[in-house]
């Protein structure tokens, strides 16, 4: 049994929680069909904020970065070419925020919509969504603080919580 509607998920990494100053290092994405794309994203020049704490984190250094991240500009293309028209993330916020700041570093404009998890989900299912992601995170045995492990939490997070209501309803 499979839900009849499939969403694609997306989660970003940060050089900090400055909600005025960071900026996106890590985004993932989880296609509907449960593939993963990550990109580390190379910081562009203004984009100077810099967290200690968020680098224990994530575990992303800012060299690392310089050294193996790609431009806004391309990630923004390779996301634009894949994501449906819909896309779906666990904090809005910041999430919000930081893909507007990537794509306002690549001069584009993203071909898709970023909304809320709670959009998907009936009040009850908002209630259950804390302790089914703790379980499917201890399941999957993955590290947090990934963009494409996050991205991946929560696709299968929404798929336990929309199959069992699905066999509960049964």
């Amino acid at each position: 049994m499979t839900p009849e509607f499939e969403p694609a998920f997306i989660d970003f990494e940060a050089s900090s929680l400055d909600l005025i100053a960071s900026y996106p290092i890590e985004v993932g994405i989880c296609m509907p069909d449960g593939g993963l794309h990550s990109w580390l994203i190379r910081p562009e020049g203004r984009w100077s904020d810099w967290s200690e704490s968020a680098e224990g984190i994530h575990g992303i250094s800012r060299q690392r970065l310089m050294d193996e991240g790609i431009s806004a500009g391309e990630v923004a293309r390779q996301l634009n070419a894949l994501l449906p028209e819909q896309v779906f993330c666990d904090a809005w916020t910041f999430d919000s925020f930081w893909l507007h700041r990537l794509y306002r570093a690549a001069g584009e404009t993203p071909a898709f919509q970023l909304e809320s998890i709670s959009m998907l989900l009936e009040p009850a299912q908002v209630r259950e969504w804390s302790g089914v992601r703790q379980q499917v995170i201890s399941d999957l045995g993955l590290p947090v603080h990934r963009a494409a492990n996050d991205a991946l939490i929560l696709h299968q997070t929404w798929r336990r919580i929309i199959l069992s209501d699905e066999a509960a309803a049964q």
